[in-house]
């Protein structure tokens, strides 16, 4: 539930190790490298995919300039991926039950609450997968990225969340949060994260009601494309057949 299966199977070692978890990260990454491949010339950033250990996603998200969207999306259906969703900001892909998310703007309910363009110009960088050079976050990105993630969309605090804060949290990630206008959200991914620390809650952490209130409070008044984008929710909520079904798996769910 908290992202850190393999980390923790890898650490205990001995009759514990599980290889059919090995055989799923290795399944993972070749078939990353295989998206990466096919978005040569694309302008992209792999995104929430740097961690400070490895862990096996439920599906790959990817940072797309929107004028390069159509061609992403076509170079991938040319490798046998099919279109399964199509919304604002997002197009969800998949193949053989590798789910790939292509995101413009990182949002929920098609708000958006980070600047995916500034992401990818400003704060990505090249790293090395498996001997092969891919484009992602810099490590103080994906410390803003995962506050944001967490209290903007999820309202869940997952340890590796909390790992990522813990092990890459520094002065510049500070000022990389305040320009991508979601410091008050990691100041409550912190406030989290220390409760899950001193032992006095659980992770998976469910976000109360009041925090989230202020979050959502302070982004509005501060963030002008958060607020302007704020109507959709409502264009969202009424596109939704089953919304009642979907709200109460999210407010009743451990994890996602």
């Amino acid at each position: 539930m908290n992202k850190l299966y393999l980390a923790y199977l890898r650490c205990v070692g001995g009759v514990l190790r599980d290889e059919l978890e090995e055989s799923r990260f290795k399944w993972f990454v070749r078939n990353t490298l295989e998206v990466v491949k096919a978005l040569k010339g694309v302008d992209y950033a792999l995104y929430k995919f740097r961690r400070p250990v490895d862990h096996v996603s439920v599906d790959l998200d990817i940072l797309v300039s929107a004028r390069d969207t159509p061609r992403a999306v076509k170079s991938l259906q040319e490798r046998g991926f099919r279109v399964i969703v199509s919304e604002p900001y997002t197009v969800t892909m998949e193949r053989r039950g590798f789910i790939v998310d292509l995101y413009t703007m990182p949002s929920f309910a098609w708000v958006v609450y980070m600047d995916g363009y500034k992401l990818i110009e400003e704060h990505s960088s090249d790293v090395e997968l498996w001997g092969t050079t891919v484009r992602a976050l810099s490590r103080e990105a994906e410390v803003a990225v995962a506050a944001a993630h967490a209290v903007y969309k999820e309202h869940l605090v997952l340890l590796m969340d909390c790992l990522v804060v813990w092990r890459w949290l520094s002065g510049r990630a500070w000022k990389v949060a305040a320009e991508l206008g979601v410091e008050d959200a990691l100041r409550e991914l912190l406030e989290a994260c220390d409760i899950v620390k001193r032992g006095l809650a659980e992770a998976p952490y469910r976000l109360r009601p009041y925090t989230l209130a202020r979050a959502y409070l302070g982004k509005a008044l501060g963030d002008p494309v958060f607020r302007a984008t704020l109507p959709n929710a409502l264009r969202y909520l009424l596109s939704r057949r089953n919304i009642g079904a979907e709200v109460l798996g999210k407010l009743t769910r451990r994890s996602y």
